[in-house]
């Protein structure tokens, strides 16, 4: 197994830890978040030196920078968040996006099954609707009642999409070739 394997099974490892866990309690702890974020950028440096570092902090920046806002409208945990910089750290900037799409899709596809299995799906058409006048009448703001903070509303572990997500871009990254 070469240097880029050993990185992608821990990648694999923590995604798949962290979708279990978020799975099972809908959080993603910061004790397996911020090693695994310190992890990734470690061997990145040992493999690459200076390079190395610094593919994985752009990485784990791309993540961060790019999901920051979702995380303040109250849309995106702040574990999910840490989670993605840490995928960032592990795999850089160019296959974080190919995680992050794959996590949008397969979040995505869980939500609507998860719409249709609890029978929500004129509600959900309703909240959507909410946000959408809510943006364009007031810009990007959070809304109490459509959002993370609302117990009663329906919630994906993106933790889980995560984990599959990197699942397939590993099968694909080392089988496509």
């Amino acid at each position: 197994m070469n240097a880029q394997q050993t990185i992608w099974m821990f990648a694999l490892g923590v995604t798949l830890l962290a979708g279990w866990v978020d799975f099972r309690t809908r959080k993603i702890p910061n004790w397996l978040t911020v090693p695994a974020l310190v992890l990734g950028i470690g061997m990145h440096t040992v493999v690459a030196g200076w390079s190395g570092a610094i593919a994985s902090l752009e990485g784990a920046g791309l993540a961060l920078v790019i999901l920051l806002p979702l995380v303040l409208l109250r849309g995106l945990g702040a574990g999910d968040w840490k989670l993605m910089g840490a995928v960032g750290a592990f795999l850089g900037p160019l296959m974080l996006l190919f995680v992050l799409l794959g996590s949008i899709f397969v979040s995505g596809f869980m939500a609507i099954v998860a719409i249709l299995r609890t029978q929500r799906v004129g509600e959900t058409l309703r909240n959507i609707v909410v946000l959408v006048r809510g943006f364009f009448a007031f810009g990007l703001r959070t809304n109490p009642k459509i959002s993370l903070d609302n117990p009663a509303l329906l919630k994906v572990p993106f933790g889980v999409a995560v984990a599959v997500s990197t699942l397939i871009c590993f099968c694909a990254s080392r089988w496509a070739l």
